[in-house]
Formats: C-alpha cells, structure tokens, sequence
C-alpha cells in the first residue's frame, strides 16, 4: 500500500489518479496508523515552505515522517520535494524536514528566462536512479517552481536545465524527491512512478 500523506497542502488526487492508473494500491490519509503501515509513503505539496511545514505541524505528522521516512521508499513531489531539506528562504528562513542535507532557495537563472519555471523541460541525468530506469536521458516532464533545491552533487540523480544546472530529482539512500509533477508528466513521469511503486 502507498500512502500519499494528506497534510492540507498537496496536489493529492491528481497524485492518486497516476497511481490508480498504474494499478498501484493507495489511499490518501493523515492518520499516523497508515503512514507507519504503509509499505511506500509519497509527500505531495503545492504553495509556500513555510506554510507547509507549519500545516506538517499542525498535522502531528512530522516525527513519524521522520521515523518511516528511512525505513521505507518516500518520494516528495514538488514543493513535497524541498520540504525534504534542511532549510529554505522563501518568505523568510524555514526549517524543513531535514532528510536530505541542503536548502532551498529562489532561482536565480541566467538569461531572460521567467520565474517561475512553468512547464516542460528535459531532464540530464547525473547520479544512478531506480526512479529512472526504463527512461531515456532527455525526456520531458512537467514543472512549476520559483525555488529549487541547493545541495552537494552527490544527492542529485537529475538536473534540468533552466538558465543554469536546476536540480529536477534528487535520492539519498531510499528517499527521493521530484521537482517536477510526475502526475502531471505524460508517459515518463507514469513510468516514473512505476518504478517508485515497484521498490
């Protein structure tokens, strides 16, 4: 069972709806119980760091993210990703979840390039990722961001490439995160969550 954590600030059920579609049994839940019983747990999220982490709080939720988040495969998506670091800097300094060391903060690119990033870009490959396999270096998936993750090179298993090297997926032992919407990502990002559902 993959639990997808209902904390009040993600995209659930389009999230759902790829899992469903992929024939891979979920629930949505907020409830401690099924995060510890799930054998995988996705981390959605839309908005603002801040705002998150304080509905994360709000939940009761956070030890036990801490807590199964190691022992268990756990994808962040999107904004579900960046709460996986340290700190961010948006609207001010937020302390985030911690699993993976590094921060967040607004994207600076080179160029005329706007912010946010909204739509679709490729992917460049760095580090090996179960999360990739069956995908070809190059493909497209969908993103919608203004800040993006800041972190050693070692974590990241994908860039793209939006007026400088952004980091697009990121792994640290069996915990991953995605910056762009693998939902929302056509063919790729179905075979992505396959392979998440497949660990």
């Amino acid at each position: 069972m993959t639990t997808i954590i209902d904390y009040g600030a993600g995209n659930l059920f389009s999230v759902r709806n790829a899992l469903n579609f992929i024939g891979c049994e979920n629930q949505i839940s907020s409830d401690e119980k099924d995060v510890i019983n799930a054998d995988r747990l996705i981390l959605p999220g839309v908005g603002a760091f801040g705002d998150a982490m304080d509905k994360l709080r709000s939940s009761g939720l956070i030890d036990v993210i801490k807590q199964e988040a190691v022992k268990k495969p756990f994808l962040g998506i999107c904004l579900g990703m960046q709460l996986l670091f340290e700190e961010s800097y948006e609207f001010g300094k937020h302390e985030g979840l911690g699993l993976i060391p590094g921060t967040v903060k607004l994207m600076e690119p080179e160029g005329d390039l706007a912010i946010p990033q909204m739509g679709w870009n490729s992917l460049e490959f760095n580090n090996t990722c179960p999360l990739l396999e069956d995908v070809a270096e190059g493909s497209y998936v969908y993103f919608v961001h203004s800040y993006a993750a800041v972190c050693s090179d070692s974590y990241v298993s994908a860039y793209t490439d939006y007026g400088g090297k952004v980091p697009a997926l990121v792994g640290r032992d069996n915990i991953f995160g995605a910056q762009f919407h693998p939902e929302k990502s056509g063919e790729i990002g179905l075979n992505i969550l396959k392979n998440f559902a497949e660990l």
